[in-house]
């Protein structure tokens, strides 16, 4: 159990914290708003990569020993970032830990399931709830650690690097006393049988849905605490702006999957995150510096879409196979959505000077997520969309 809060305390912080001090690293290292949007799309697109790849991986090594690797990476690289001279280097650094945060995404849940025994249910609460923690601690302590007089952005980045430090070395542990333990996908759908789960109708809306809640969370990482320095915040209050965001996904984390599981209809529930996502937005837009604690809770509070998503993937299918199958074709969707989201926002700023244009399209998109979720949270399972379809 100690091992699983672990891990799970060290798959977000080495996204989130970037944001708070994204000025800070432009100006320290030279890199420029490009780089930087490129920055912020690193986690999702080395997400959907190696995740691609981190079972083949376990199927040799076993799901702790691949789990290990995963934390030793997330150390180094995290450590190494923080003493960067270039935006290469940088980049290349936070690449490395972005892969190892991607092993432990995909094999911990199947670790827990393996290992769980009668508290699997529980150890799944505090996996998800221990994860936001996660993403929420460097946004709280980004401002204090950069002002102190040893500190800066360096130290403010390479905390995180000795907390995933702290956790490699209890997983090896874990590691000898399951040597063997391997992910096996048995029963799981060729290449070529994945393609047959764009048929449904269900399948395809839940994954637009996934795919659309991962670009508003990376965009909300990588961009939130710039906007609200850009309108006149200070760093502290920035960073807690994006604290208080990230939070809420602690509360959503424990709510929404029960309320899928229990509420006979979830269209309302699905429509008002939604339209809190674009109440959040529109606060940015018209008046960011106003009552910045409000949008920040109004987007914190549509971010509870991912628990949604994720419960859904399951609520909507039978057939572990299918199941697999659903979940393999909705979660590399969303890392590629989460990973351009970033940084074409970060290039509309660019381009047009200010945030206007990326906050109206991000409202748009936050409209397009609703209709997406109310067509996938319908009472109906993708295995019998898979059988009506034709021959």
């Amino acid at each position: 159990a100690v091992a699983v809060i672990l891990v799970a305390v060290n798959l977000r912080p080495g996204a989130t914290s970037v944001g708070p001090v994204l000025a800070e690293i432009q100006s320290g290292l030279g890199m420029g708003s490009v780089q930087a949007g490129i920055l912020t799309a690193l986690p999702g697109l080395t997400f959907a990569v190696v995740g691609a790849l981190a079972v083949a991986v376990s199927r040799r090594a076993g799901a702790a020993w691949t789990i290990t690797l995963g934390l030793g990476m997330v150390a180094a690289g995290l450590l190494l970032r923080s003493a960067a001279v270039s935006p290469v280097l940088f980049m290349a650094l936070t690449v490395l830990a972005f892969a190892g945060m991607a092993m432990g995404n995909i094999l911990v849940p199947a670790f827990i399931k393996s290992h769980g025994g009668t508290r699997t249910a529980l150890l799944n609460s505090v996996y998800g709830t221990t994860l936001a923690v996660g993403a929420t601690l460097p946004l709280l302590v980004a401002a204090p650690l950069t002002a102190s007089a040893s500190g800066g952005w360096q130290l403010s980045l390479g905390v995180w690097g000795l907390a995933a430090l702290a956790a490699f070395v209890p997983w090896i542990l874990v590691s000898v006393r399951n040597r063997r333990t391997a992910v096996h996908l048995e029963g799981t759908s060729r290449p070529t049988d994945r393609l047959r789960i764009t048929s449904s109708r269900t399948a395809v809306a839940l994954c637009v849905y996934f795919g659309v809640q991962s670009m508003h969370a990376y965009v909300q990482f990588g961009w939130v605490a710039q906007i609200y320095r850009d309108a006149g915040l200070e760093q502290a209050q920035a960073g807690l702006m994006a604290a208080i965001l990230a939070s809420l996904g602690i509360a959503g984390g424990l709510i929404m999957p029960a309320l899928v599981a229990r509420a006979p209809g979830l269209h309302f529930y699905i429509a008002g995150l939604a339209a809190a996502v674009m109440a959040g937005y529109l606060g940015l837009l018209l008046a960011p510096a106003t009552l910045p604690w409000l949008w920040a809770l109004l987007l914190g509070i549509g971010g509870f879409a991912f628990p949604t998503a994720l419960a859904l993937i399951t609520a909507r299918s039978r057939d572990p196979r299918v199941t697999a199958e659903l979940s393999g074709f909705c979660q590399p969707v969303g890392y590629l959505l989460a990973a351009a989201g970033p940084f074409a926002i970060g290039s509309l700023h660019e381009a047009t000077g200010s945030w206007t244009v990326p906050l109206l399209i991000l409202i748009a998109s936050a409209a397009v997520m609703a209709v997406a979720g109310i067509i996938a949270a319908a009472p109906r399972f993708v295995d019998d969309e898979l059988q009506r379809r034709p021959a």
